[in-house]
């Protein structure tokens, strides 16, 4: 990006709970060496966070509001990456996109809405490669552990066996913390969207959705319940599973198929085995923790202390055509949904201004635009570590 922009990162929503995390991560990450500023639609808003985050007096302040397209296109004229909090993105987020497209900007977000991201690749994304801009998707939870789980996953493979892989378990061994406030938002508003237009449902069903012109093979099924011999345990579908297969595919699809055209790949959360993992996987398939009256709220969130003994673990499992398999694990340190997710946010845009510069415009996943850079940077700073499992 141009050497003139004011800031590396302009972290966009810093008055909202996310944002707030990604702040206050940053200010205590990188007191030096990153030019960084909050913005969001209030000045006053916006200092008294900063005041209460302990971050210091001089850190800039940038007034931008979704209503207001050309204070969107100012910051993002500013920024080398808009780093954006503030969703839904279906409701609030092409304003956004477009000003950064325009002004060939980084752009990093949260967005688990595969409706709205299609919707944006489509209408923006011969103009990012045209002005340079790198729009990146899904920098927290989902995506992240499970598109790059799969990239390093796919890194060992080539390193023991000798080729990647065609066939990928994801699966949750472990997971304790809630999910965010706006992942219940964004869940909620793509099902007013399907609502007016049942006929984007195949889209959402789709786990090729992200990959314009492919269309790969049948994938496994995740639905239901099941015992899985692979793994030794009962699993069961996990809600995330929906969003984090696409941005999978779509990884391998943006690399050019490393994974092979064949890959498959699912996501189940493990219960255990036995009469127990059989019954806590029945019990879990029957409730939607995004969906009902007890389902977060936008702007709410766990305390500091739900979010330092958070934690989660995902366990990746390939296998070779001959039989063969290879094994790794990605794990945080925090709850998922917040604690760990501004880190990764964080770290993403980071990545994006400073480690990738040779990367073209255009609309990407996280493993597709960081590859290894992210991996290094999350175990080194943000609480996450990649290994290899026996």
């Amino acid at each position: 990006m141009a050497a003139e922009k004011d800031f590396d990162v302009i972290v966009y929503g810093a008055s909202g709970f996310t944002g707030r995390l990604v702040a206050e991560y940053l200010g205590r990450t990188y007191p030096e060496g990153a030019a960084w500023a909050m913005a969001g639609r209030n000045a006053d808003k916006l200092a008294a966070v900063r005041d209460e985050m302990d971050l210091p007096a001089h850190t800039p302040l940038v007034v931008a509001d979704a209503d207001d397209p050309a204070s969107l296109a100012a910051m993002a004229q500013r920024a080398r990456v808009v780093l954006t909090t503030v969703g839904p993105y279906t409701l609030y987020g092409e304003p956004l996109v477009k000003a950064c497209v325009e002004a060939g900007a980084g752009y990093v977000d949260l967005c688990g809405e595969p409706l709205w991201m299609r919707k944006m690749i489509d209408a923006y994304g011969a103009p990012a490669r045209e002005s340079g801009a790198r729009i990146v998707f899904s920098c927290g939870f989902d995506s992240i552990p499970f598109d790059l789980g799969v990239y390093y996953l796919q890194e060992r493979a080539k390193e023991t066996l000798g080729a990647p892989v065609p066939r990928v378990r994801g699966r949750v061994r472990a997971m304790k913390g809630t999910f965010s406030g706006g992942t219940a938002a964004s869940f909620r508003e793509t099902i007013a969207t399907l609502t007016k237009d049942p006929g984007l449902m195949g889209v959402i069903r789709s786990p090729f959705a992200l990959t314009p012109e492919f269309d790969g093979p049948t994938q496994p099924d995740d639905t239901a319940p099941y015992e899985d011999a692979a793994v030794g345990s009962w699993v069961t579908p996990f809600i995330m599973a929906s969003i984090n297969t696409k941005n999978v595919h779509r990884s391998n699809f943006l690399m050019g198929h490393p994974y092979g055209q064949d890959f498959a790949y699912d996501e189940m959360m493990m219960t255990g085995p036995g009469a127990e993992g059989e019954k806590a996987a029945k019990a879990l398939a029957s409730v939607n923790p995004l969906a009902g009256d007890d389902a977060p709220k936008p702007g709410e969130g766990p305390d500091k202390e739900e979010r330092e003994t958070g934690f989660y673990d995902v366990l990746f499992l390939g296998e070779s055509p001959d039989g063969q398999t290879v094994k790794a694990s990605v794990k945080g340190d925090k709850d998922p949904g917040y604690g760990s997710t501004s880190k990764m946010i964080a770290e993403s845009a980071l990545c994006l201004a400073a480690d990738v510069s040779d990367l073209g415009g255009g609309f990407y996943t996280p493993a597709a635009a960081f590859g290894s850079a992210l991996i290094d940077r999350l175990q080194a700073k943000a609480g996450l570590t990649f290994a290899p499992e026996n």
